[in-house]
């Protein structure tokens, strides 16, 4: 059975796993568009969408909240910027575009993922 196994493990330990999707969420961010794996792109859409649907609160516990999940310059352009014009939007805030070409070295599929504004 497959109870509590949500999420991939990426061949890492459980403190840098959290630091690449800490990492890959706040590029996104800052960002908007960003090129990775389609595995890293399903987690960091996972990961994103959660902290997007926790700034929509707009409270002050909420942006603390972002501050201990994201660097401090992706955690003030989700809260200020990003999480108004996100307001009215039930959910669905990233979009996967699955790449046709695999990545050539190691012939990883390649995605981007991207914020819908």
């Amino acid at each position: 059975m497959k109870h509590l196994k949500k999420g991939k493990k990426f061949h890492r330990k459980t403190d840098q796993r959290k630091a690449l999707l800490k990492q890959l969420s706040a590029q996104l961010i800052l960002k908007e568009k960003i090129k990775t794996t389609l595995i890293k792109a399903k987690e960091t859409q996972r990961t994103t969408e959660k902290l997007i649907t926790l700034s929509k609160k707009q409270t002050l516990s909420c942006f603390r909240a972002l501050l201990a999940k994201l660097p401090e310059k992706a955690a003030q352009k989700l809260y200020y910027q990003l999480a108004p014009l996100y307001l009215t939007k039930p959910g669905g805030y990233t979009r996967i575009i699955k790449l046709a070409k695999p990545r050539l070295n190691d012939a990883a599929p390649m995605a981007y993922i991207e914020l819908i504004k």
